[in-house]
C-alpha cells in the first residue's frame, strides 16, 4: 500500500527574524560533510594543507552555487531568461542543476589548481570522494521538499508514495487516461497516483553506494584520473538508471521517447570516465604513495 507524502514544512527551523529552510541546511550539510572528509583525506595523503582544504571547499562552493543556477536556466529555461534575462538571478523561485553544478566545480577546481599550482586532476581526483554525501543530502532536500517527484507506477509497490505536490500533473493524466483512476486514492478534495520516491533512489545510488564505491576504491593510491573516472562512471550509470524512475521535467518531450534530459547529459560524463579510466592506467601516474 503506498502512502503519502508528509508534506513537511519546508522552513526547518524558525527563529523569528531568522528562517532556516531545509532546502539551505542540506547545502549546509554538504558542504560540511565534504569539509571534514576532506580533512580527514587530506592529512592522510598528506599534500592538502588545512588552509589548502578550506580554500578547496569556498572554491566548490561557488562552482556548485553559480555553475547549479546559471546550468540550471540555461539547460532548462533558456527560454524564460532570453524573455527575461534577470529570471538568472530570481534564485528564491528555485532550480538548480547538477550537471551546471558539476561544470562549474571543474572550472572552480581549475583555478584552484592554479592557485596551488597542482594539475587539475591531482585536485579532482582529492575531492571526488568526498562529492556523494553533498549528493545524498542533496536528494533529501528534494524529498522533504516534495519536488522532482517519480513517474506514476501500476505496479503494488509498499515503498509507491503519494504526492500532494503533483496534484496538478495527477489531474491532468486522469484526465488524459480515464483507466488511472483504478490506482489513484484520494487525497482531500483530489485524487492522487502512486509514484516512485525517485528523489529517495538517487539519494541512495549517487550518495550512498556511490560514496562507499569511492572512498574503498580511492583508500589506495591510484592513477591520476583514476579516481575522478570512477565518480564520472558511477554517477553517469547511476543516474541514468534511475531516471527512468524519476517524472521527465514539464515542457521536454522525452528523447527517442524514452530518453531524458537528465540521461542526456549523463551520457558524456559515462563517456568521459571510460576514457580517463583508461588514459588511467596507460599513463600510471600517481600524485601520492602510502608512507
Amino acid at each position: 500500500m503506498a502512502i503519502t507524502h508528509p508534506q513537511f514544512n519546508p522552513v526547518a527551523l524558525d527563529l523569528g527574524f531568522l528562517q532556516v529552510h531545509w532546502y539551505g541546511l542540506m547545502y549546509l550539510l554538504a558542504f560540511l560533510s565534504a569539509y571534514v572528509l576532506a580533512t580527514f583525506w587530506g592529512k592522510k595523503r598528506g599534500d592538502f594543507t588545512g588552509e589548502m582544504v578550506s580554500d578547496l571547499i569556498f572554491f566548490g562552493a561557488m562552482g556548485v552555487i553559480l555553475g547549479g543556477r546559471i546550468g540550471y536556466v540555461i539547460l532548462y529555461n533558456f527560454g524564460e531568461f532570453l524573455a527575461n534575462p534577470a529570471y538568472l538571478f530570481k534564485v528564491w523561485e528555485g532550480g538548480m542543476s547538477f550537471h551546471g553544478g558539476f561544470v562549474g566545480v571543474l572550472v572552480a577546481m581549475f583555478f584552484f589548481g592554479r592557485k596551488y599550482k597542482k594539475h587539475a586532476f591531482t585536485v579532482l581526483d582529492f575531492i571526488a570522494p568526498c562529492v556523494p554525501l553533498g549528493l545524498l543530502f542533496g536528494r533529501i532536500g528534494n524529498f522533504i521538499n516534495g519536488e522532482l517527484w517519480g513517474r506514476v507506477s501500476h505496479g503494488d509497490y509498499g515503498h509507491l508514495m503519494y504526492f500532494p505536490q503533483a496534484v496538478n500533473a495527477d489531474f491532468n493524466l486522469i484526465n488524459a487516461n480515464p483507466s488511472l483512476q483504478a490506482i489513484a486514492k484520494p487525497v482531500g478534495e483530489h485524487l492522487l497516483l502512486p509514484r516512485h520516491p525517485s528523489q529517495l533512489y538517487q539519494a541512495f545510488t549517487e550518495g550512498v553506494l556511490l560514496f562507499i564505491l569511492l572512498w574503498w576504491f580511492s583508500s589506495k593510491p591510484r592513477p591520476r584520473y583514476a579516481i575522478s573516472a570512477l565518480f564520472l562512471l558511477g554517477y553517469g550509470c547511476s543516474r541514468f538508471t534511475t531516471e527512468f524512475f524519476r517524472q521527465p521535467d514539464v515542457g521536454y518531450e522525452l528523447i527517442f521517447g524514452w530518453m531524458s534530459k537528465g540521461q542526456l547529459y549523463s551520457l558524456p560524463m559515462i563517456i568521459a570516465g571510460v576514457i580517463l579510466m583508461s588514459l588511467a592506467y596507460k599513463n600510471k601516474v600517481y600524485d601520492w604513495q602510502k608512507i
